[in-house]
């Protein structure tokens, strides 16, 4: 085939055109970033540079994301994705003992403690709402993916709710009856502020106004995130817990089946705090300073742990009408911990600072090694585990070929309880 010289001259052009076009969205998005930095330094000066906060914050979470993204690209032959989550927590680690680095990307405490308390938010907020487990896949028959759902948002709840009541009775002054009764007082309190907001939430705003997704996703998460850090103005951090977990569900109640894009709009902010949270945590982690004693005796505590969670789980699940491979899998799936341990991993350390005690402060860096030992220990376990045990110990059930074909809900299972 011959091409002609208005052939040839097409080409050229069609390049040219191409590069030129590339070149401007490369100038475009350098300037638009140069304008945004530049405004930003004129507002904050030295905190969007190296040492402040805004910098640091920046590169943590870039860095949180290109580590998730990294280790989720792991494929080993016949074994599942490992959690993204761990690259995120790996980055933050790495940021904190590299030297020079760590003194560049410098973040706050009070910054730090913020952010996760936002990120909690969002997590009991989502436990709220619930999960969708509708899908067909393995073990949908008998239901093992809701009873697995529904139990591990029932998990989390109870797990957020017990140590910030318990949290807030140890970090108390005073009686023991006292301090009791200041709990007590934190479950009533946040569950009736939860059933006020809650009730107000399903009339506001009014399903005729425009945007009405979009104004009950702020509408919801600012209530959560207000009552959570409002509670810990008020001395009752346990409360705030409570109270998000309560308005989510009724919110969600009153919702119907209208709560579906709320919840995809809740789970993308989801999606920008992830990383900033397991970074966080990773951060706040010192190597040089760990004890062997406190990571070896850590190390069997969760081994121990899980044990008798595989155990105990069994047990409960033996009159439930599944045979024993289901039981085995249900076992298994109820391994893997990342989220929740995150999450309130440092609230003891956070309130230890508040305190400004060198003694409370390093049982608070012991609780938050374990965190995340839990998480570097359990999330991978867990995630192979359920990957791997998935198809070999549950029937499989095919959707049909106008849905779309044949789904895996034991691969959901790994994303939800891992993420």
């Amino acid at each position: 085939m011959k091409f002609s010289a208005s052939d040839s001259s097409c080409v050229s052009s069609c390049i040219r055109h191409i590069t030129k076009g590339l070149l401007n969205l490369l100038i475009t998005k350098v300037c638009l970033f140069s304008l945004l930095f530049g405004v930003v330094w004129a507002i904050t000066g030295h905190e969007c540079l190296p040492g402040g906060n805004l910098f640091g914050i920046v590169v943590l979470f870039i860095c949180s994301v290109l580590g998730g993204k990294l280790v989720g690209m792991i494929q080993l032959p016949t074994l599942p994705p490992f959690p993204p989550l761990l690259g995120m927590l790996l980055a933050g680690l790495l940021l904190r003992n590299v030297p020079y680095v760590t003194d560049a990307v410098y973040i706050d405490t009070h910054w730090s403690a913020a952010l996760r308390n936002i990120a909690l938010s969002i997590i009991l907020t989502r436990a709220g709402l619930g999960l969708d487990p509708t899908r067909e896949g393995f073990g949908v028959e008998k239901g093992i993916p809701t009873l697995l759902l529904a139990a591990g948002s029932f998990d989390a709840i109870l797990a957020i709710t017990g140590f910030s009541t318990c949290l807030g009775v140890a970090f108390s002054t005073g009686s023991t009856w006292m301090n009791i009764l200041k709990g007590l007082l934190e479950v009533v309190g946040g569950v009736v502020a939860g059933l006020i907001l809650g009730l107000f939430l399903c009339c506001v705003p009014g399903n005729d106004q425009e945007d009405l997704v979009l104004k009950r996703t702020l509408m919801l998460l600012g209530l959560s995130i207000f009552s959570v850090f409002f509670s810990r103005v008020i001395g009752f951090a346990g409360a705030g817990s409570l109270s998000t977990l309560v308005l989510a569900f009724l919110a969600a109640l009153g919702w119907k089946t209208d709560k579906a894009p709320v919840a995809a709009m809740v789970g993308r902010s989801w999606d920008v705090f992830q990383p900033l949270l397991f970074g966080l945590i990773g951060a706040e982690i010192t190597i040089k300073t760990l004890s062997p004693s406190t990571v070896g005796l850590g190390l069997a505590c969760i081994g121990i742990g899980l044990v008798i969670r595989l155990l105990v789980t069994f047990l409960l699940v033996h009159f439930g009408g599944f045979n024993l491979k289901e039981k085995l899998f249900i076992s298994v799936a109820w391994l893997p911990k990342a989220t929740v341990q995150a999450a309130i991993g440092s609230k003891a350390l956070d309130l230890a600072r508040e305190e400004g005690d060198e003694t409370l402060i390093n049982f608070g860096l012991t609780v938050l090694t374990l965190a995340v030992l839990a998480i570097l220990t359990t999330a991978p376990i867990g995630a192979l585990g359920i990957g791997l045990a998935g198809p070999r110990l549950l029937a499989r059930q095919v959707k049909d070929d106008a849905e779309g074909g044949a789904t895996t809900a034991a691969m959901g299972l790994v994303e939800e309880k891992t993420a």
